[in-house]
């Protein structure tokens, strides 16, 4: 296992992170996954040997059951709360209220309030935003944040899923008026899905916060057991939960690179992928969820892949982003200037 810390901060944390959306199975998460405790137990001892340290789950999956068979599953391991950085996030909806939802002060006190007592822990390491709320003033957010870590409930914050423009107002607002940062950000970015390099990634460099990849085969595509029709494993996520949206040729093309560099390794499609996303200095963690603890060796095991770097262009170069406006104008600008090859505090 490899380690890196949580963003900016002290915290050391493993590069491999275990999701926890396939525990439980209740209402609408009964298509994501439907594991009992037991199973769940055997996921979490088994990552736990292999080094991961780091766990992350939501208020929202199986309606709250995911926190608690989490909770549980830890506690059972055997191994000392200190010895777990757990991630949860808040924003989804928990209830028929109006107020149940969103990240607005009182969801979010009400949310940790309730995921505390399903996990069985009075504090959690790692407090995330799930999502981006219109409705309410990210001051407003930030500052409830702040006051959670300020009463010991809860001691790193971060966001996701939100854009660049306004992850950086949060930043600001945050360093304005002396509070707590967010210091990661969980997003979706794959081989197949590399959006995430246009604006964000410049930011998360920047700001130095660390990146948490979800779905990082792109809902189970770039596994290599789908075929461009669409067909797959029956009872398999995609065929039952077609998530997240991709561009199926794009996603089959970067499939047919892969195969001839897993082969060489001696290893499946699916560890190629993790070990390309692995591969990317921004990447803090990259977030599996396994039904079986077949599947969670299978990835915790591309830890251990270098790709070389041949192999490593030639998957940029097949899951290259096409050109957008401002980036082509800002690279043939850096170019006509002579800037693009000078790097800052150097003579030109």
């Amino acid at each position: 296992m490899r380690y890196k810390t949580l963003g900016s901060t002290g915290l050391i944390v493993s590069q491999i992170c275990l999701g926890t959306m396939t525990f439980g199975g209740k209402g609408f998460w009964t298509a994501i996954g439907t594991l009992d405790q037991s199973v769940a137990d055997d996921i979490v001892a088994r990552a736990f040997a292999a080094g991961v340290n780091f766990i992350d789950t939501a208020d929202v999956y199986s309606e709250g059951l995911a926190e608690e068979i989490t909770g549980e599953a830890i506690r059972r391991s055997g191994r000392p709360r200190a010895d777990v950085v757990l991630a949860t996030k808040v924003f989804g909806s928990t209830g028929p209220g109006l107020n149940d939802r969103g990240a607005s002060r009182g969801h979010i006190m009400a949310g940790i309030k309730a995921s505390l007592k399903r996990l069985g822990t009075d504090y959690v390491d790692l407090y995330q935003i799930h999502g981006l709320d219109w409705l309410t003033p990210i001051e407003e957010t930030v500052r409830a944040l702040e006051d959670l870590v300020r009463q010991g409930h809860v001691r790193y914050i971060g966001v996701s899923n939100w854009s660049a423009w306004t992850i950086m107002k949060a930043l600001g607002i945050a360093d304005r008026y002396g509070w707590t940062r967010p210091v990661t950000l969980q997003a979706y970015y794959t081989l197949a899905g590399r959006d995430l390099e246009r604006e964000i990634v410049p930011l998360l460099q920047a700001e130095k916060l660390g990146l948490m990849v979800w779905s990082p085969l792109a809902g189970g595509l770039l596994t290599g057991k789908y075929n461009r029709d669409g067909s797959g494993p029956e009872g398999s996520r995609r065929t039952t939960f077609d998530f997240p949206p991709v561009n199926r040729d794009r996603v089959f093309d970067c499939v047919e690179a892969m195969r001839p560099i897993a082969a060489a390794h001696g290893v499946s499609i699916a560890r190629i992928a993790l070990a390309y996303v692995l591969a990317k200095p921004f990447v803090m963690a990259a977030i599996i969820g396994a039904k079986t603890v077949e599947q969670l060796d299978d990835n915790l095991a591309a830890t251990e892949i270098s790709l070389s770097a041949e192999e490593l262009q030639q998957l940029d170069a097949v899951s290259a982003l096409p050109p957008e406006y401002p980036g082509w104008m800002i690279e043939h600008q850096g170019r006509m200037q002579g800037r693009a090859q000078v790097s800052m505090g150097n003579d030109a």
